[in-house]
């Protein structure tokens, strides 16, 4: 299980923030520490020369990033972070959680994923990040490079939560619409740290963090300080498909 100081359940700004800065830019990760959330979720990619690069998806203005060398791609973009750059802003909030998306490229291995161990293992505040990825070869790859760092194993559509344990994940990251408290309580016994994304709704944040997660990831911080307010003050809604404590039903 993740083990950080900082008290759960831990909330971490989506690619920083939703509005008021672009998001996944050092601007957006700014808003949301400043906000008070205990830390950011973003993601990272690879450029054509080896450059690790913060950017959600493969693409960029047309461009396959891990085709593009990182000059051309902060033309651009020219507030397209270097992971580095993150981890100086971060350097200047010592107490706060850095969780990374490793972005892989299926069938295709660029060295993006010892690319990120080393520059994990180089940074001094590695003891308070951890990688997360929907791809558990990625991630077996990455312990296997740096057993010390932690992993979150991502999944959106069933619980294939079972990855995660082959891979030594220490959290399973499902999407918001796979939690019920069967499985909350099961994955919570198995050892992993939960994880949850992505809570932008008022209802479904405060019902995530009811459910005991210990992490929930949203793009609007007002939204999730808000949800952790009321959620000591709620009861959980049940759902259909809810089973209490016991195991899954229809997954």
């Amino acid at each position: 299980m993740l083990s950080f100081a900082r008290p759960r359940p831990w909330l971490l700004g989506h690619r920083g923030v939703t509005k008021g800065a672009p998001e996944n830019t050092l601007a957006a990760f700014e808003a949301a520490l400043n906000a008070g959330l205990d830390g950011v979720e973003t993601d990272v990619q690879r450029s054509r020369d080896g450059v690790l690069v913060i950017h959600h998806d493969p693409v960029l203005e047309g461009r396959l990033i891990a085709k593009t060398a990182f000059a051309e791609l902060r033309a651009l973009k020219p507030d397209l972070p270097r992971l580095e750059e993150v981890f100086e802003l971060f350097d200047a909030w010592p107490d706060r959680l850095l969780n990374l998306e490793l972005k892989s490229l299926p069938g295709h291995e660029d060295g993006r994923t010892e690319a990120l161990a080393e520059a994990l293992l180089a940074w001094p505040g590695r003891g308070r990040a951890w990688v997360s990825s929907f791809d558990p070869v990625a991630l077996y790859r990455l312990r296997r490079r740096a057993p010390e760092l932690p992993t979150g194993y991502l999944f959106m559509a069933l619980d294939t939560s079972f990855f995660a344990r082959f891979i030594g994940a220490a959290a399973v990251h499902p999407r918001l619409e796979l939690l019920t408290p069967g499985r909350v309580a099961r994955w919570r016994r198995q050892g992993f740290a939960v994880v949850s994304w992505t809570a932008n709704d008022p209802k479904a944040a405060r019902r995530a963090l009811t459910l005991g997660v210990d992490g929930l990831i949203g793009g609007d911080p007002a939204v999730l300080l808000e949800a952790k307010q009321e959620a000591g003050h709620a009861e959980v809604d049940q759902e259909p498909g809810d089973v209490g404590d016991g195991g899954d039903q229809g997954v």
